[in-house]
């Protein structure tokens, strides 16, 4: 397993704080504890120095919406590789799915899980429980016991499948209420999704030959959702937000006081139907790519607020679950390595977001949203060094072969995308450098 290196301060010179302002950083012991002129005068001679002149200083990123696939598909993923995956796409924290072999549905599960992370020390892994017990959406897992185990599990989900039976869903939002939980759903009803659907119906499915899912199975369980959050006085956050009816209900949803919050990916940022037209099982997605329009409302919610968070749904799949005709090809993609770069070329290059908003949609919200205290925190004296720096202006070329994922299912593969992250720092200890793991520091 890969070791962090360690040193007792660090010193970052010249780097834009979320974009604003250049000044010096200066940490120690794992916490922030300087920033402005003064800095590198306090510094000792043997501080480790960043020289990040031109460079922006975020806090470290926070993904609600990761599968690490451990246990059960460490043919797919483990935990160290997508630690690593994660570190060198600038992430300190990831919240790891429930939808492993077997599920995490009980506080065993999640404590493996959060042992496992803790030991490889690259992120700070959180678990996320499952809803119901096997993801079969017909009685609650151990809700209470997770939440009470190590792990201290706190967002809740069957991702991947959606938790549709009202009932249940109701009392899983009245269950977690009691501490503080979020239930976080898969919108997508199954009823009018079906059982062989592959993309979005529309335009494109249609002239493709290819079964798909309506707006409304999105939308219609969004719907239900945040009637039922009402109704309980709990929070429900919508995962991986597609179509320009979801962002309506959601923004009808917070005008109203409702307790929800929403989430989009980098790939349905930038990504639409389009691309389905050569059958590339690569983009292949659950929920689906979708067309022009949905994108722009997508956009332009994560703009203003509607949305809280950029979420990454990294779903590495092994070549033999993914390389089929696209009807039988499994769903999801990688996104870990290349979050910050999306949505640095989408929204930022752009004009659409500045880094502060960047800050506040992958660092300082969904911290609050998984309730991870010691992440999100900003950039201030006292808080805990996770730290991310980003050279803005960087042009990648992604190239799946270099993943430290162990899967190679990338949507990005070939393309030019803007802005990289140079450094990533875990409470004071750098986990990785220009795409490297840190094992030493020289």
């Amino acid at each position: 397993m890969s070791t962090t290196a360690t040193t007792p301060e660090i010193l970052i010179l010249g780097a834009a704080i979320e974009g604003g302002k250049a000044a010096d950083v200066r940490v120690v012991d794992g916490t922030i504890a300087e920033i402005g002129p003064d800095a590198a005068a306090s510094a000792t001679s043997d501080a480790h120095r960043i020289e990040a002149d031109g460079l922006v200083l975020l806090p470290g990123l926070v993904d609600l919406h990761t599968h690490l696939r451990e246990p059960g598909r460490e043919d797919a993923e483990t935990i160290e590789s997508g630690s690593q995956a994660a570190a060198v796409g600038g992430f300190t924290a990831v919240l790891a799915m429930a939808n492993t072999t077997p599920v995490a549905d009980t506080a065993e599960i999640v404590e493996r899980v959060h042992d496992i992370g803790r030991r490889v020390g690259l992120v700070d892994v959180q678990p996320v429980g499952a809803v119901s017990k096997g993801l079969a959406g017909e009685e609650l897992a151990e809700l209470g016991l997770m939440h009470r185990s190590r792990a201290r599990v706190k967002v809740f989900s069957d991702d991947g499948r959606c938790v549709a039976d009202s009932r249940l869903m109701r009392r899983a939002l009245e269950y977690v209420r009691a501490f503080g939980g979020v239930v976080s759903q898969h919108a997508q009803d199954p009823g009018l999704a079906g059982t062989s659907a592959c993309c979005h119906e529309g335009e494109v499915s249609g002239r493709l030959g290819l079964p798909g899912w309506p707006s409304v199975a999105e939308e219609s369980i969004i719907a239900r959702d945040v009637h039922l959050a009402q109704h309980t006085s709990s929070r429900v956050h919508v995962a991986h937000v597609t179509t320009a009816g979801g962002v309506d209900v959601v923004r009808w949803a917070k005008a109203r006081g409702i307790s929800v919050t929403a989430e989009v990916t980098p790939h349905h940022l930038m990504l639409t139907t389009d691309l389905l037209a050569e059958y590339d099982p690569v983009y292949k997605v659950n929920p689906p790519l979708r067309p022009d329009e949905d994108v722009t409302a997508l956009r332009e919610a994560l703009a203003d607020g509607t949305i809280d968070a950029v979420a990454t749904d990294h779903a590495p799949h092994a070549a033999q679950d993914k390389d089929h005709a696209f009807a039988d090809a499994a769903f999801g993609v990688l996104g870990l390595e290349t979050a910050l770069p999306v949505v640095s070329t989408t929204m930022v290059a752009s004009g659409a977001m500045t880094w502060a908003d960047v800050s506040a949609a992958m660092s300082a919200r969904p911290a609050r949203i998984a309730g991870l205290d010691s992440h999100g925190q900003g950039i201030a004296g006292g808080a805990p060094a996770n730290l991310t720096l980003i050279d803005p202006t960087r042009k990648v070329i992604v190239d799946r072969s270099t993943s430290k994922s162990l899967s190679r299912n990338n949507p990005w593969h070939g393309r030019e995308l803007v802005g990289a992250v140079t450094t990533t720092m875990l409470r004071g200890r750098l986990t990785a450098v220009d795409g490297a793991i840190v094992e030493a520091l020289a």
